[in-house]
């Protein structure tokens, strides 16, 4: 008896089969993979090619070559020769081959739903298919006989058997609904019928005949199966179709089916599937179809813990070998583990164990990881409803039209997430405040329950977003005003993960690329992105964990890579363009962009260039910074990306919104005023072409370095302060910590100062490296005493800090007690002093 032989022979199938065909014991002798070339040539039609004798030399060779496939495989996995990933997707191409033979009508789109669609078929599984048409009534009779025609082939079992088992139940209406529909109908019964278990159906569904149409049937699927935003409320169906599997199963009594019973495969596709549903409308990757390959997307998404992914990775592998190992034994769909003793020993063979109670013992250990996981991500908490506080704008919200308006599902989330919101905010440095703030959110989200459901399932994520609205009003604002950002609460690990520039762009560019027949869309995807950077910063920023000066670099590098992506998107939307290659255009940043001191709410001070001989390049490039400013400041259903000031380029609001390299420089070098050249000490190429932003900065430098009368700067530059301060009068009381005197702009004026006179005699000061840091360099050059620099860059450090503090808690205006900063204004006037004593 060969190897291959031996391996097979706890199988009564593969006994009978080869006593009753022994000419297939040669595929035994030196089993290789069965290839789907192959299968391809072994149906080749050599017989008659119509009538019921063609049909019935097809069935033949059909069911005749599934017998050779089904032993090769079975030899090579018992073997030890083929891994899961092999056996499915062998046999999946019997199958997709099988179909295609047995289809009369190339036109009729076949679609593989379940185990076949996402290409995991067992080795002796029914196929589960919806047949769709592109036709009108007119041709419902011929796709109906096309559709007849193809079960018949597949399941009409002969004396060599059958080839798949066909079921069509999962069709629009099932059984009473018509056997093929066209897109027509399929797209009104999802608007009208669709139910919450059919996009679970449908979430591996794919074409496999009629290659034409296949985009346009998925425009169909995707949008009734994945939804646009954050689908939380999908667990609650989830978890209750679950429930009646698992009613079922008791019923039944089929706490041993290694599919259905507790801990079995269903569970981890139940786990996998109820993510995808929640996600993957807002990130495409997730609609992968093989459940293992989409396991570990979550993993690497962080929306499943690694010790959960690889567990229920390794249940899945191990469960549904066992499953075809049950199936090799009589070729049947079977699940449940046998009771004879013959058979276990028989099973436990196959699956490499000694004997029954080692492969038990193995095999509960997998099903009890699984309900561990299943547990965790879709258990529902066993909360008693508890009453409301009492608190006025409780009381006020309970009365309400909008709480009375509410389903009664939301009404039901919305009672349960009260109490404990109420009791966390006890803990926020100001619990009224907390409160207040807190209730302004879920007033906001009342109506949306998917948010709802989020902070229901998620109770950790309820905390931590009680804990950041009762640290910053700016915080409970941007949440209230972004609720798609409460996802990001849902794990510490990545809300408090260092920022990865690198990753972001790769999701932010697929996320893009995967909907670029939809400008609103990946207009509102480049916001909610963004602002779930922001977000996570700000997580980070409230937990103490970045400086202002640390926190304005990640935001200032973020600014600068969503400027990036998004000058590629506006240019290959544009409609006519002279060049086929990435633009000739760059984004300059001034101001806080420019000096990497951007806020969350700052506006961004840019100049668009480009350096292009094309004669058509002025024109191009004109509607390219038209379009660019419309993906940045087009209020959309996610807000703005960013406002924008384009002041500072040449001429001001009068000149044109693009400006060639060789106009900028000349219009620097002969028209630009003092102040214009102020501005320049604080700006840096930010975006786009890296050879247009080399030319900007060496403009730049040639600019900065010009020898210039000191007298006069200084002139220009205190008539240029005076001004700015008559346009910010304060008549508070308290500090303006920004346009006061000693204060922020006096610092900044001070160092543009000390740029723009000695950079001449050293260059370095031109290095757009910051205030602080300008002030420590210009004291190593003996221009200003080093104790004094010291001080005011001390000072400049609090004056950020504290302007920092007060934004985030809501103050329209950056101001303090005078006496709190008293000695930092002394420090910076003192500086003032010194470098403009001799203005006149």
């Amino acid at each position: 008896m060969s190897d291959s032989i031996r391996e097979v022979s706890d199988s009564r199938y593969a006994a009978h089969l080869l006593a009753a065909r022994p000419e297939l014991a040669a595929e035994l002798a030196d089993p290789a993979p069965f290839t789907r070339a192959e299968m391809a040539a072994a149906l080749e039609d050599t017989g008659p090619e119509k009538g019921q004798d063609g049909e019935a030399a097809l069935m033949r060779r059909l069911r005749r070559l599934r017998q050779r496939v089904l032993l090769r495989v079975m030899a090579r996995d018992l073997g030890g020769l083929a891994g899961l990933e092999e056996v499915c997707g062998t046999m999946s191409d019997l199958a997709e081959l099988s179909i295609a033979a047995a289809l009369p009508d190339p036109e009729l789109i076949v679609v593989a739903m379940g185990k076949l669609g996402g290409r995991e078929l067992n080795v002796s599984s029914d196929i589960d298919l919806v047949l769709v048409h592109p036709g009108g009534m007119e041709a419902q009779p011929r796709y109906e006989d096309a559709g007849r025609r193809l079960i018949r082939v597949l399941s009409s079992v002969t004396g060599d058997g059958h080839v798949f088992r066909v079921d069509m139940r999962l069709r629009p209406y099932g059984d009473s609904g018509p056997l093929a529909c066209s897109f027509d109908f399929l797209e009104t019964y999802f608007i009208t019928q669709g139910r919450e278990w059919e996009r679970y159906a449908w979430i591996k569904a794919r074409a496999i005949t009629g290659d034409p149409r296949h985009e346009e049937l998925y425009r169909l699927v995707r949008p009734f199966v994945f939804r646009k935003y954050l689908d939380y409320a999908t667990l609650g169906a989830m978890r209750q179709l679950h429930a009646e599997v698992r009613r079922d199963v008791a019923r039944r009594e089929l706490a041993g089916h290694v599919k259905l019973g507790p801990g079995g495969i269903r569970e981890i596709e139940f786990v996998v599937q109820a993510l995808q549903l929640a996600r993957a409308g807002r990130d495409p990757e997730l609609t992968a179809r093989p459940t293992l390959r989409v396991l570990t997307l979550l993993g690497g998404r962080n929306l499943l813990p690694a010790r959960a992914v690889e567990e229920l990775g390794a249940a899945y592998v191990f469960l549904r070998n066992v499953e075809h190992r049950l199936q090799y034994l009589d070729d049947a769909q079977r699940h449940d583990l046998p009771q004879d003793a013959e058979d276990r020993l028989r099973l436990a063979r196959m699956c490499k164990f000694t004997d029954w109670d080692a492969f038990y013992s193995v095999l509960e250990k997998h099903r009890q990881a699984v309900s561990r996981h299943f547990d965790a991500v879709l258990a529902e908490s066993k909360q008693e409803a508890q009453p409301w506080p009492e608190h006025p704008r409780l009381a006020a919200l309970r009365a309400s039209q909008r709480y009375a308006a509410l389903p009664d599902e939301s009404r039901r989330r919305l009672d349960a997430l009260i109490p404990p919101l109420a009791r966390a905010t006890h803990a926020a440095p100001d619990p009224e405040a907390a409160l207040a703030r807190s209730i302004d959110l879920v007033e906001a989200i009342a109506s949306r329950a998917a948010y709802l459901a989020l902070l229901a399932e998620h109770p950790q994520a309820l905390e931590r977003v009680v804990r950041i609205v009762g640290a910053s009003s700016w915080a409970a604002e941007f949440i209230t005003r972004h609720p798609v950002l409460l996802d990001e609460l849902l794990d510490d690990r990545l809300l408090y993960a260092p920022p990865e520039l690198d990753a972001f762009a790769r999701q932010l560019r697929a996320q893009l690329a995967a909907h670029a027949d939809d400008r609103e869309r990946r207009l509102v995807l480049l916001r909610e992105l963004h602002q779930a950077q922001v977000f996570r910063l700000l997580a980070q920023d409230l937990a103490g964990l970045l400086t202002v000066e640390r926190l304005a670099d990640h935001l200032s590098a973020l600014a600068d890579l969503v400027l990036e992506m998004t000058i590629a998107a506006a240019w290959d939307e544009l409609p006519r363009r002279h060049a086929s290659g990435p633009p000739r255009f760059a984004v300059v940043a001034y101001g806080k962009l420019g000096g990497k001191e951007l806020g969350y709410a700052s506006d961004l001070d840019i100049v668009f260039l480009y350096d292009d001989p094309h004669e058509q390049a002025p024109e191009v490039y004109a509607r390219l910074a038209v379009r660019l400013q419309s993906w940045i400041t087009t209020r959309t259903s996610a807000g703005v990306l960013f406002e924008t000031d384009l002041q500072l380029r040449p001429s001001g609001a009068s000149g044109l919104m693009v400006s060639s390299v060789e106009a900028f420089e000349r219009y620097q070098e002969r028209d630009a005023w003092v102040w214009e050249h102020q501005a320049l000490t604080r700006a840096r190429y930010s975006a786009g072409d890296a050879a247009v932003g080399s030319a900007f900065e060496s403009i730049r430098e040639r600019i900065l370095r010009r020898k210039r009368d000191p007298a006069d700067l200084a002139a220009r530059i205190v008539e240029m302060r005076d001004k700015l301060h008559a346009a910010h009068p304060n008549r508070s009381g308290l500090f303006d910590l920004k346009h006061d005197r000693g204060g922020m702009v006096d610092v900044e004026f001070s160092v543009q100062y000390l740029v723009l006179a000695f950079s001449h005699q050293y260059p370095d000061l031109t290095r757009n490296l910051g205030n602080i840091a300008l002030l420590g360099m210009a004291a190593g050059l003996g221009l200003i005493p080093a104790a004094l620099a010291e001080r005011v860059r001390n000072a400049y450090r609090e004056f950020r800090r504290l302007q920092h503090a007060l934004r985030l808690n809501g103050a329209q205006y950056a101001r303090a007690p005078a006496a709190e900063v008293a000695q930092h204004v002394a420090a910076v006037q003192e500086l003032w002093r010194l470098i403009f004593s001799r203005t006149p």
